[in-house]
């Protein structure tokens, strides 16, 4: 039986051109990727876009338009999954209220957070649009994603 990992994925641009990327380290990994994750069973596409920024950046967000959805095989780094992944081009309706990094993996420490397996540290930065490279991404969706972006400019 194929089991198959559905991802949703938010490309936020602010009115400085400058594009929202997540630092995450989980499970022992460190990974740089756009905002979003995993869709939760009986959730639409753009629901779980939706749920996926709150509970990541405490926005709200409007889903623009559909930008890509994966064309090739990808399996999962973290298991035995195949990804599906689709990415929208979003824009924030509430005020966006998170700290924001400037250097790659700098997390801000909680008592405790990140030293199990499964805990999850993140960070926000922003990256001009005109210094995109896909390389700043770790996953290969991402970074076809970030070569698409970088085609459009």
């Amino acid at each position: 039986m194929a089991l198959f990992n559905v991802r949703v994925y938010g490309l936020l641009i602010n009115e400085r051109d400058e594009l929202l990327i997540t630092d995450e380290q989980e499970y022992g990994m460190r990974f740089t990727k756009f905002p979003g994750g995993g869709l939760e069973l009986g959730e639409g596409l753009t629901q779980g876009l939706k749920r996926e920024f709150m509970e990541e950046c405490n926005a709200e967000i409007v889903v623009l338009s559909h930008f890509y959805t994966t064309d090739f095989f990808v399996k999962s780094a973290f298991n035995d999954t195949q990804v599906i992944s689709v990415y929208y081009l979003v824009k924030n309706i509430s005020e966006l209220n998170f700290p924001v990094k400037t250097k790659v993996f700098d997390f801000d420490k909680v008592e405790g957070q990140g030293e199990g397996e499964g805990d999850l540290l993140q960070s926000f930065r922003w990256l001009k649009l005109n210094e995109l490279s896909a390389a700043e991404f770790t996953f290969p969706t991402d970074k076809h994603v970030a070569e698409l972006l970088i085609k459009q400019l």
